[in-house]
């Protein structure tokens, strides 16, 4: 395989699933801001293409894990299956996570945030991202995945897409991947604020696990959005654009 770095980093996450990997290791935006040719992401992040070039062409040879990638090939996933995948495992961890994240900050401000203020603005950040990404977890399971789900019925059954209160898909879609650069933003912020999410030398065990876990929940929500704005709203919008096409 031969990388052609003009493709956008989203193709290459969609047709090639252990890219993500790849791209997530290096600190290259697969998920919101996807749609950069690759050689324009790496130098928006400072990597050497050359460098990210080798990594996915030794992953295609088969250097790296090729079972996991087969596995995880969610392009070729059902509608119903990427759905699943999106709330049994990406939904239920921010819903786990937020919360326990948000009581461990407010326990390293309380202790570290005279000495390190950083800590008190990102906690500030995070509490902010976590208030929004609930709302945002609420719209997608009460409104656009049950209508989503049924076009996907609707079109399998090759009946007519179903009548909506908000006119063409495209509008919620719209609004959901507004949302998922917004939660990026707060990231990259917490990233700012905080060097990286690098804990200071005088940082206590707390201290430092509550910055790996963050990393931990960043990297998450990159493949969350991921399923959601290059493999999932996209199979969504073609469907639709099928049904307007038939009449």
């Amino acid at each position: 395989m031969t990388v052609d770095t003009n493709r956008t980093v989203r193709e290459l996450a969609v047709e090639l699933p252990y890219a993500t990997r790849i791209f997530e290791s290096l600190g290259i935006d697969y998920c919101c801001g996807g749609k950069r040719p690759l050689g324009e992401a790496c130098a928006q992040s400072r990597v050497a293409v050359e460098t990210v070039v080798q990594q996915l062409e030794l992953a295609e040879a088969g250097v790296q894990d090729s079972r996991e990638a087969r596995a995880s090939n969610w392009a070729k996933e059902s509608v119903p299956g990427i759905i699943d995948r999106i709330l049994k495992q990406h939904h239920a961890y921010v819903r786990e996570e937020s919360p326990r994240l948000q009581q461990v900050f407010a326990k390293v401000a309380s202790k570290h945030g005279e000495n390190h203020p950083e800590v008190l603005r990102a906690r500030e950040l995070f509490d902010q991202l976590a208030e929004e990404l609930a709302v945002h977890l609420m719209k997608e399971e009460q409104i656009l995945f049950p209508y989503i789900l049924r076009m996907d019925e609707s079109q399998l059954s090759k009946e007519p897409m179903p009548p909506s209160c908000f006119g063409t898909v495209r509008n919620p879609i719209a609004m959901m991947m507004s949302e998922h650069d917004g939660a990026g933003e707060l990231l990259k912020q917490i990233r700012k604020e905080t060097g990286d999410l690098k804990a200071p030398a005088d940082a206590c065990v707390t201290f430092q696990s509550l910055y790996r876990d963050v990393l931990a929940f960043e990297a998450d929500l990159h493949q969350h959005i991921h399923l959601e704005n290059n493999i999932l709203f996209p199979r969504a919008l073609a469907m639709e654009g099928s049904e307007k096409e038939a009449y």
